[in-house]
């Protein structure tokens, strides 16, 4: 595509915001289990939750940020990218360091050692060397930290992913499709140290949804749609979100559907990651989906204008600071799991906590945003700021 078609990129969309945004606060929910709470959030609702939203979104994002510095190619582009992976490598170890400290802090001080048990930290008292060769090196997870590996990862393959979307999308989205179609059928994976297996996330099959939402940011960028709206579309996506939410909802239909899919599975030979619903390698009913909720939701005039209001601008505020959010609630996500392992489950409790927690995730980033915004006027004044008069002085001379 000539770079003469490139468009101006239309203002700031509001709707990746706020959906990152409650993509945030519904992991953040997801993260402290045993609440009444949890019951209301996306997963209870189809085959897919936040987690697959929020690696839609991460591509969206990406798409949007990076695409443009990779018409003309430099290595100053990648380098941007890269720097990001590296940031988030980072904060994951901060966050893993940071829940280990909190496990062992609780057995400590109050008297509750299951955290030392919980969430893969009990592999530093059973394999500790492993385990400390394991988490510097990616192939030890600890739960509730793992999405952000992926993430770096992909965006490690970024740079070559915008060339490829740019020059050659059809051939780009039929190599991801078939790489996830051999990793599932293969069960080709990143591997695990000191335990065996593989990644929760794994990146050769979670690619395939952030190309996707690559492909959609670039479209984006370029003031257009990926995927046009098409009125038959909209109503098979429909259709499916509500088959997908009856399955769940009604107990009759949910024993029978879930029956034929062992059927299918094990008597018939359908592909596990084509008749199950594998989180690891992304299995059809999980990547069809949240590909029918985004697409749905992406067409409907008043999404937009809900994005645009003052009520959901906490939560795009939220998007906005992903990462900042993310590891604050990550961390407070321990937090929490610690303090109920000594107070049990109570729902005044519980709405506490989580109201505890989701208050100091939207004050972190309506600092973040106060700090930003405060850099961005300094600059702002600076720019058109008169000369020192010395300076002016000696020009004139």
């Amino acid at each position: 595509m000539p770079e003469a078609g490139i468009s101006l990129p239309p203002a700031r969309d509001k709707r990746l915001d706020m959906f990152r945004g409650l993509a945030l606060v519904m992991i953040f929910i997801n993260h402290v289990p045993g609440t009444l709470w949890e019951n209301f959030t996306n997963r209870n609702f189809g085959f897919s939750d936040a987690a697959e939203g929020f690696v839609l979104m991460s591509g969206i994002a990406a798409g949007l940020a990076y695409s443009k510095g990779f018409w003309k190619p430099s290595w100053a582009s990648a380098r941007k990218i890269w720097r990001r992976a590296w940031t988030l490598y980072l904060v994951h170890m901060l966050t893993t360091v940071w829940a280990i400290a909190i496990a062992a802090a609780f057995a400590l001080w109050f008297a509750a050692p299951q955290l030392l048990g919980e969430n893969q930290v009990g592999v530093l008292f059973k394999k500790p060397l492993g385990f400390m060769i394991g988490v510097p090196a990616l192939t030890h997870q600890l739960g509730y930290t793992n999405i952000l590996p992926l993430y770096a990862t992909l965006l490690l393959v970024t740079p070559a992913l915008l060339l490829a979307a740019l020059r050659w999308p059809r051939q780009l989205l039929a190599v991801s499709v078939a790489v996830w179609l051999l990793a599932g059928q293969f069960r080709l994976n990143l591997p695990n140290f000191p335990n065996p297996g593989g990644w929760f996330f794994n990146p050769i099959s979670w690619q395939l949804i952030f190309v996707l939402g690559l492909m959609t940011g670039i479209a984006m960028k370029q003031g257009r749609r990926f995927v046009p709206i098409l009125p038959w579309l909209q109503w098979v996506s429909a259709a499916f979100l509500l088959f997908a939410l009856i399955w769940l909802k009604v107990p009759p239909l949910t024993v029978a559907l879930n029956g034929f899919m062992r059927f299918l599975a094990q008597d018939v030979g359908v592909p596990f990651y084509l008749a199950t619903f594998d989180k690891t390698f992304v299995s059809a009913p999980r990547l069809l989906h949240v590909l029918a909720l985004a697409y749905l939701v992406s067409t409907l005039p008043w999404v937009r204008r809900l994005a645009a209001s003052a009520a959901m601008e906490p939560f795009a505020l939220l998007g906005r600071h992903a990462l900042l959010v993310f590891a604050t609630g990550t961390i407070l996500c321990f937090i929490g799991q610690g303090v109920k392992d000594v107070v049990g489950n109570h729902f005044l409790f519980d709405t506490l906590l989580l109201s505890i927690g989701l208050s100091i995730q939207f004050t972190m980033a309506w600092l973040a945003d106060r700090w930003k915004s405060h850099h961005i006027d300094q600059a702002a004044r600076a720019a058109v700021a008169p000369a020192h008069p010395a300076k002016v002085a000696t020009n004139h001379a």
